[in-house]
Formats: C-alpha cells, structure tokens, sequence
C-alpha cells in the first residue's frame, strides 16, 4: 500500500507534485494546516487543498490539470448580448467573504461542501493581504440590488488559480468569469488554473494539459512581480474589444 506523507507542522514544506498518486488522481499529502504561509507555498508549487469536513486536510496536484489561457475563452453569442444588454452588474473585491458563503451554499447537483469555516477563515485572510479576489455580479431587484453570481480565486504573479464559482441567475457566473478575463488579460495574466475538468469548463473554453507543463508554465510566471494592485476593488474597466460594447465593469 503506498503511503501518503503528512507534512510536518514545523515548515510548510511539500513533496514533489510528481509523486503525487494516479488513484486518487492528484492525491500529494495530507495534514498541516491552512496558514497564509502553508497555502501560499502550496499554490507556488500548484498544490491545493481539498477536502470534506471533518477529514484531515488533503493536499492536492491532479494530472492532467484543467485550465484556460485568456485568450481562448469561449464568449457564446448569447453571452456576449447578455453582457451588451447590461443585464448584470460585475464588481472586484466588494465583498470577498460573501462570494465564499454562497460558493458554500448547498446546490442541488451534490451532497456538501469542501468549503468548509477554515477554509473560508484562510482564504479570508489571504484576501486581506491581497492574494484572494472575488468578482461579484449584481442584477436589480426593484430598488436595490442582489448578488446574483461571482467567483473567487487566488492571484500569484501572472496566474489566477480558480477555486469556486456560483449562480444564482441565468449565466451570471458565466458573466462574471468573462468580465474577469479580460481584465486578466489587461494586467497580462498567462494562465487560469481551473484544477480539475467539467463540462461547463469546456464550455467556456477550458482544455487539458499535462501536470509538466503546468508546472513549467508556474516557474515563468508565478514568481513574476504583479503589474495590478493588491486590492482590486477599486480596479478601472478593461477594454472589451471582442464584444463591440461597452463595459458594465464599475467600482
């Protein structure tokens, strides 16, 4: 039987991602905790943590590893009107820990969640020091406004790593994805990590490549010093020159 190592509590060293299991696919370690510090140095390496509530906390580098380069996200006819039509409203950073709760909410599509109080408390915190970001969308509701769909993720150097996204509206999260490219490729982001593969990714765009390549594409790009700010509520509009439309981006 193969044994999965524990990380010591002492440091925030991990092992190889290529010794990671086949079965579980992507299965590196288990243990340690979710500190800023251990985190960090798990997303430098493209580790991340994922696992059910009340289990020891499990370390994760799936091959292949699902992702989108800016460039070819996939922007449907119906989206594009959606988004000419200002249906919604898409905002950075306005409320970070709001967009983990709903990605946390119970869907009708599965049991749970891996979105657990910790992992919300260490990502807060990595929000805080301006590596976590949320977009939101927001649709009218009457007088006042509703959020209706966001994202959030992590940003190191030149790569986003998605971690979850949710909907409450009719491709809301689809326009919040969208509008969030574009103002990646603004600040010249190479690479958004989606970690493991859905139909709905694909939609959008998303391909597979191998664990070695993403692993070469993290050592050019993730130590690269950022060219955005750290709090990216106050972020101006990205242009939208494939939509023919003005932006709904506000701040």
């Amino acid at each position: 039987m193969i044994q999965i190592p524990w990380l010591s509590p002492s440091d925030t060293l991990f092992p190889s991602p290529s010794l990671a299991l086949n079965e579980p696919n992507g299965l590196l370690a288990v243990g340690g905790d979710l500190s800023s510090e251990r985190i960090l140095a798990a997303y430098q390496q493209g580790i991340f943590p994922w696992f059910s509530a009340g289990d020891p906390i499990l370390w994760w580098s799936p091959h292949p590893r699902t992702v989108i380069y800016p460039n070819q996200l996939h922007v449907s006819k119906s989206l594009k009107k959606i988004i000419r039509n200002e249906t919604y409203r898409v905002t950075f950073d306005h409320c970070f820990s709001e967009v983990m709760r709903a990605c946390a909410a119970p869907r009708a599509y599965a049991d749970g969640t891996w979105i657990s109080e910790d992992i919300i408390a260490g990502y807060s915190n990595l929000h805080l020091q301006g590596y976590a970001h949320s977009v939101e969308v927001w649709k009218k509701d009457g007088a006042k406004e509703e959020l209706v769909g966001g994202l959030y993720g992590m940003a190191l150097g030149r790569i986003f790593f998605g971690e979850s996204m949710f909907s409450r509206a009719n491709n809301a999260s689809k326009v919040g994805l969208a509008f969030l490219v574009e103002q990646l490729k603004f600040w010249d982001f190479q690479l958004i990590d989606c970690q493991v593969a859905n139909e709905h990714l694909f939609s959008l765009g998303a391909i597979e490549i191998s664990r070695e390549k993403f692993q070469n594409t993290l050592i050019d790009f993730v130590n690269v010093s950022p060219n955005y700010p750290a709090n990216w509520s106050a972020t101006k509009p990205a242009s939208w020159p494939n939509l023919d439309s003005g932006s709904a981006l506000q701040y």
